[in-house]
């Protein structure tokens, strides 16, 4: 058998080209997957920059530890808790101590994300100054980095500032340093501080009341110590859609090649049967012929991905979505893994195909005719339908008890594959009819030309289903992923546009309570509503501790300024002793009273005022700002009063902020700004994923139509010797590529329009409906894509086969 096999893949090794290359992509995913897993499971331990030349450094708790009957569960508080003053008083006793005070800064013109600090704290990164001096009056600031100098006069929130010096440091973060006099009047609560005592002392004075930090924990207090962990984490989710979808397409399309290598060889299995083989002999010869192209394809692909892991590992660091330490390590388990699953994948795919060799009869070897009998056989059907049914069941089960989970990308990356695999088994049965459907307007036409090109694509449904499978792969991963997020993105900004009743909006990181009088007392002001970010923690269950986003304001202002999604009780009910919830928390009964933990660990227990609905997530907690406890006022509110000129209250809005950092926007430019949108680790993974997507539907189409023609020779012969000329032939062929990729895009369009009705069915649920987002222009290009692919890999090898043909029709002997 193996012989055979080694002989068979010599002979036809056009057939299982595409197979190759597609395992050997596939495992070389795979690959770098699983290199780029094993090296952030080796990441090292950043060292601490903003503080790595301070001898110790408290810092306020910063977790919430709740005690379960399954164990103690942990969060991180929304924001750490302060220093005690006690303990303060206890360690200035024991050595000098250096209140660190932080604050966001906006200047016009400079970075983004500028924080302000105490002149005093630079010397602990350290920060050297490259040029002037410190600074010594409240109006002076030094600036890290080169986006300013010397001399300049720098307008802030916070009034206008002059640049008396620069520094240069870790470049943890862009930073402007003050006097500590004015940082502490910009910033009055200091959660950390730097103590120069004995770490020992130090934490014999702080106890449980506090952090302290040394050595390398010392980077606990840098800027977003978490952000490494986190890019790791979507780093892991971007690798692991893609190695998933990988696995998936390339079963696809060895299933898919193999199935019609195996059709294209009946006869040729009808003679094996006629010599005297056996049907498990000719199931283990397809087996071996699977065998050997995943043997190789799994080694190539494993130098591949082997080749490319430091590469793509630089190009991520280099686009921001991994950490700067991020690099490829010496790791051979991914290689072993990656090798064994293509291995695996191709057995698989050729499994149900060998099974269908070995019932070849020897009767198959005397067929002629071209038309293809009995392409959905009784497996196929049952497969395909129960899969069919399992996703209808699943579907409907989620809408009836969680619709919610509908919406979660896990859930709508994985559901496509079960309906594309339905479709695709099911394909024989649809392809004849829509191919029909697709070429009447063409059969409609004078000649014979659109008829010729129905009832030829018609009659080869396996020919037709293999090649509009790939193309069903491409269009419906197409529309579902890029779809999906569209939906999604459409439902969020219809629900903040439905609850948005203010004019403007005036947004800051902290507005202090002056500048909101001053925003309430501007004259043309029907409302004005000032909300805080904080946030609420409940235990769930009885195990699960569960973080919800809080937003803190004034109900009464608040029911005047939005129009929240209310399904029981009032807004306005909300009072220092309540609460308004939303339908995804367990207890949700108006009335009730819920034990909970304020965003600063205090444990509270209040009353339920209202509930809102689930919507698409953002219709968090309410709270009253007794119970958001050092949460920042960063969003005001304001409707104009009737009959009130908008651009007067606009300039006196703008008048009352003009010493913060704020900016006033219109309701419908804060919304066009803040509309959801998919991050760029989302758009990265999914564009790699309709990469792998397209990149695939390429082998299996230009693998397809090579085997496709090299078995309707005698067909061209019989077109050529009837008259046809070689570009009426190369023109009939192009016009049944087009048409059998147009029927695999009809049918990838159907499966991404019941993937997103079931997304916007749970949405209605979720009482955010939505009208469904199809990719138009994706969808056209992944389609207009395929199709080229088909007409070029049909067209190609016909070019050859029509020359032979013609030749072989002329009369031989000497022209007259």
């Amino acid at each position: 058998m193996l012989t055979l096999a080694l002989r068979t893949l010599r002979t036809r090794w056009t057939a299982f080209t595409g197979g190759f290359v597609a395992l050997a992509l596939g495992v070389a995913l795979l690959t770098v997957m699983g290199l780029a897993l094993a090296s952030a499971a080796d990441a090292p331990d950043r060292a601490p920059r903003r503080f790595a030349a301070a001898p110790v450094v408290v810092r306020g708790e910063d977790t919430l530890r709740v005690p379960t009957p399954t164990g103690v569960r942990t969060a991180a508080l929304d924001r750490p808790r302060p220093v005690p003053p006690r303990t303060v008083a206890a360690l200035r006793a024991l050595g000098e101590v250096t209140e660190d005070r932080s604050f966001p800064v906006r200047i016009e013109g400079g970075p983004p994300s500028l924080v302000g600090h105490p002149w005093s704290t630079a010397a602990f990164a350290p920060y050297e100054l490259s040029a002037g001096r410190a600074p010594r009056t409240a109006d002076e600031v030094v600036t890290t980095g080169r986006w300013a100098a010397p001399g300049d006069r720098l307008r802030t929130g916070h009034g206008t500032v002059r640049v008396v010096g620069t520094v240069t440091g870790p470049g943890v973060e862009d930073a402007v340093f003050c006097t500590d006099a004015r940082a502490a009047r910009l910033a009055p609560v200091s959660d950390q501080l730097v103590v120069d005592a004995d770490p020992a002392d130090v934490r014999r004075v702080v106890g449980d009341r506090a952090q302290v930090l040394t050595g390398d924990a010392r980077r606990l207090a840098d800027p977003d110590p978490g952000r490494d962990a986190a890019a790791v984490t979507a780093l892991n989710s971007l690798f692991g859609t893609a190695g998933g979808v990988a696995a998936f397409v390339s079963v696809f399309v060895m299933a898919s090649t193999f199935a019609f290598t195996v059709a294209q060889r009946r006869r040729e299995f009808g003679l094996l049967r006629l010599a005297g083989a056996t049907p498990g002999q000719v199931r283990r010869t397809v087996t071996a012929e699977a065998l050997l192209v995943g043997v190789a394809a799994s080694a190539a692909g494993c130098a591949l991905g082997g080749y490319a892991a430091p590469h793509l590992a630089a190009h991520t660091v280099a686009g921001g979505l991994a950490p700067d330490w991020f690099a490829i390590g010496d790791h051979t388990w991914p290689y072993h893994a990656a090798f064994w699953t293509g291995l695996t994948v191709a057995l698989c795919g050729v499994t149900a195909t060998s099974w269908r060799a070995g019932r070849t009869r020897p009767a198959e070897a005397l067929r002629e005719a071209s038309v293809d009998h009995g392409a959905l056989t009784r497996g196929r059907l049952l497969a395909g339908t129960a899969l069919l049914a399992t996703a209808a069941g699943t579907a409907g089960w989620a809408l009836l008890t969680d619709p919610g989970e509908l919406l979660h990308r896990k859930t709508y990356v994985s559901r496509p594959m079960l309906l594309i695999t339905a479709v695709a088994l099911l394909s024989p049965l649809l392809v004849r009819p829509l191919i029909r459907l697709v070429a009447w307007p063409a059969s409609r036409l004078p000649g014979a030309g659109g008829v010729l090109v129905r009832e030829n694509a018609a009659a080869g449904v396996r020919r037709a289903a293999s090649v509009a499978a790939p193309v069903l792969v491409t269009v419906a991963l197409t529309g579902s992923l890029l779809g999906a997020t569209a939906t999604l993105d459409a439902a969020g900004a219809a629900e903040a546009r439905s609850r948005t009743a203010a004019d403007f909006v005036v947004t800051a990181p902290d507005l202090d309570e002056a500048a909101v009088r001053r925003l309430g007392a501007v004259p043309g002001t029907a409302a004005v509503s000032a909300t805080a970010t904080a946030a609420v923690y409940v235990v769930e269950e009885g195990v699960a501790l569960v973080r919800s986003a809080a937003r803190a304001a004034d109900p009464r202002a608040l029911a005047a300024t939005t129009r929240l999604p209310v399904t029981s009780g009032r807004l306005t009910g909300l009072d220092d002793d309540s609460i308004v919830v939303n339908e995804e928390w367990e207890r949700h009964t108006v009335g009730e009273r819920i034990p909970v933990l304020l965003g600063d660990g205090t444990r509270r227990t209040l009353r339920v005022a209202a509930v809102l609905a689930i919507g698409t997530g953002d219709n968090g907690v309410y709270v009253t700002p007794a119970n958001a406890p050092r949460a920042p006022v960063d969003r005001v509110e304001v409707t104009v009063a009737d009959g009130a000129d908008r651009d007067a209250v606009a300039a006196g809005l703008r008048e009352a902020v003009r010493s913060s950092d704020a900016r006033v926007r219109t309701a419908a430019a804060w919304l066009a700004a803040t509309a959801p949108r998919s991050d760029g680790t989302t758009r990265l993974g999914f564009l790699l994923v309709l990469g792998i997507a397209l990149v695939y539907a390429a082998i299996a189409l230009a693998g397809t139509q090579v085997m496709a023609t090299a078995g309707r020779r005698r067909e061209l012969t019989a077109l050529r010797l009837a008259g046809a000329t070689a570009p009426q032939v190369l023109r009939l062929v192009a016009a049944e590529a087009l048409t059998v990729a147009a029927v695999g895009a009809l049918l990838g369009v159907l499966v991404a329009a019941l993937n997103l009705l079931t997304m916007t069915g749970a949405l209605s649920l979720l009482s955010a409906p939505s009208a469904p987002v199809l990719p138009w222009p994706a969808l056209g290009a992944a389609a207009g894509g395929c199709a080229l692919t088909a007409v070029v890999f049909a067209v190609l090898p016909v070019t050859r086969a029509t020359r032979t043909t013609a030749s072989a029709g002329r009369p031989r002997g000497r022209r007259p």
